[in-house]
Order: structure tokens, then sequence, then C-alpha cells
């Protein structure tokens, strides 16, 4: 007699094609849905008899099942979030940034991009977003799909309701190169305007040259005291001798300002280099003042007091033969 192609030799009606399943299995994170289940011919009473209660699967979302009884991991979660959004569909915001390596904080929910025709409905963990800008780079783990780092920036930006976690991630992405502000600004150009304005807060400090939260923080203090703006991450020069590259600088006063924060700057390295940069800096005339993050939210009085004798003290001298080039 023949054998119907795909059917194991021996097999009774009632079993499932295990090699599929299986494989279907290890390319999922052990995440399954129901209609791939199907399609290896597992029944659904034999689906029901497994995600019954005390049973060896569980439900993580609408016909979305993980095959043991545990927790879910985060590649578990992220993979029943696509299997329940759709084929087209791909994670982004907090969840994506977390895949790219990009700092975040934690999220309970996946955000998971959507066609606009989508009639899927927010369900458990995973938040659709329909849109008509599928991102046409799609980024993979196994059978996960991510959007590319600019979108999830700009979604997660939209999303976030706190400005320190807003400035937090496009500080990571940006200072590690990730992504660029260029990038940035254009797929906010092209996305919708609501939601956005923490995000489009963060850019304008960035096209000014800041390129962290302490300093983001430092640059609102000194705009609420009205101290004169000064320059955030310049290259400084004398002659063609590279000299430091301050957080900020006053050049007419030769007053420079450090953010002393190991959690925010660009490598540990950077920090080592602190005491190094003020010898350099001390050496030349410039009035060089340090600060940390705590200080800055705790003592802003103080700090503002501080730049402003510093500023007083270094418009009375001649200014200094340095050259600034604005942080790029």
């Amino acid at each position: 007699m023949s054998v119907p192609p795909g059917t194991i030799p021996g097999m009774r009606k009632s079993e499932y094609d295990v090699v599929a399943l299986g494989r279907l299995l290890r390319a999922q994170c052990g995440v399954v849905s129901a209609g791939q289940a199907s399609g290896c011919r597992m029944t659904e009473s034999a689906i029901r008899h497994r995600i019954r209660e005390g049973g060896p699967w569980r439900t993580l979302l609408p016909g979305v099942y993980l095959t043991h009884n545990g927790l879910p991991n985060v590649d578990q979660r992220d993979m029943a979030a696509v299997l329940y959004a759709g084929p087209r569909s791909m994670i982004t915001g907090q969840a994506a940034l977390w895949f790219h390596g990009i700092r975040t904080p934690p999220a309970d929910v996946v955000d998971v991009l959507v066609p606009e025709t989508s009639r899927r409905r927010d369900r458990g963990f995973v938040r659709l977003h329909p849109t008509t800008r599928l991102p046409a780079e799609v980024f993979r783990r196994d059978s996960i799909r991510y959007a590319p780092i600019p979108r999830a920036l700009a979604d997660a930006g939209r999303l976030l309701s706190d400005l320190r976690q807003v400035r937090a991630v496009v500080a990571d992405a940006v200072q590690h190169r990730r992504c660029t502000p260029q990038a940035l600004v254009r797929e906010l150009s092209e996305g919708p305007m609501r939601g956005s304005a923490r995000l489009r807060r963060v850019l304008r400090e960035i096209a000014d040259g800041v390129r962290s939260v302490a300093e983001a923080e430092l640059r609102d203090l000194i705009k609420r005291a009205r101290l004169p703006d000064p320059m955030y991450n310049p290259r400084l020069y004398l002659g063609d001798t590279f000299i430091a590259s301050p957080d900020c600088w006053w050049g007419q006063a030769g007053v420079a300002v450090e953010v002393d924060s190991r959690e925010w700057h660009l490598s540990p390295q950077d920090w080592e280099r602190t005491s190094q940069r003020h010898a350099t800096m001390t050496a030349l005339g410039i009035l060089t003042l340090h600060f940390s993050p705590q200080r800055i939210r705790s003592a802003p009085r103080e700090v503002v007091s501080k730049i402003k004798a510093a500023l007083a003290e270094g418009s009375r001298r001649q200014p200094l033969p340095i050259r600034a080039v604005p942080a790029s």
C-alpha cells in the first residue's frame, strides 16, 4: 500500500508529526501556535490535553503555547508575541532595543508593529501598533523578527513617559554609535507627532553636543539659571595639539565643567582618564569644575554658584589661546 507524503510509516491517525513539530520548536524557542501544531497533524483535543490545568504545556497568548509549564524567558515571550501578531509583524520599542544590545529599562510589555489592516488586538503582555510604515529592514534571532534600531528608538521614545529614560536609551545608542542622530531625526520626521515631544527634546540636546543623561540635566540647570550657553563636548586644541573634550566649555572665560559619571560616559576608560584631563587643562590655565550627577540633582544652587564664580574669575583675565571645535 502507498503511504501518503509526510506520513510516518505505521503512524495511527491520532498521532502527529513528531519530527516536524520538534524542528519547529527548536526554531521557535519552544513556542508554537495552534495553527502550526495543527499543521503538524496535532488535533485540537491533543492540544487541549496538553494545556489543561497541570498539563505539560501552558497558554501564553490566545492560540500560542509554551511547550513546558514554567515561566517563559525573554526570547519565548518575543516569539509568542510575533506568533500572535501575525506573519508580517515585528517587535519594536524597548524589547527590540534589548535585542540590539542597547540599555533600556525593564518592560512588562512587548511592543509589536503590525500592518494597518491587522484585526488583532492587544492581549496579555503584547501591545500592537498598526502602521502603514512597516520597516523594510528586518533583524532576526531564529524566527523572531525585530525592527531596526532607529525605528525601535523612535517607538520607545514615544512610549516611555520618563524623560530620563528617553535620554538614557538615546545616549546609549548614540554614544556607542549604534544609531546616528541623523537617522533618528529622519525616523521621527516620517512618523507620528503624537508622543514624540520628549524624544524631540532629547534630539535638540544632542544637536547641542549633549551626550549623556547627566549632561542633559546640567544643560537644563544652566538654562534655568540663565547662565551663558556653553559648548557641549567640544574638542579643545592648543595650536594643532588636542587637549581634551570637556562636557561643557565657556571659551571666553576659559572654564570647563566635567560631569563625573561612570555610568553614562562612553566607556570605563573615560572615567580613568578624568584625572589626566584635569591635570592637563589646569596646567594650561583652564578653570575646571567637576560635578557628579547626584550633585547636579541634589544641590543645583551650589553647582550654579560655583559655575558663576568660575565664569566671573575667568572673565577678569585674558582669553586663553585655545581653539574649540564643536562636537560632531
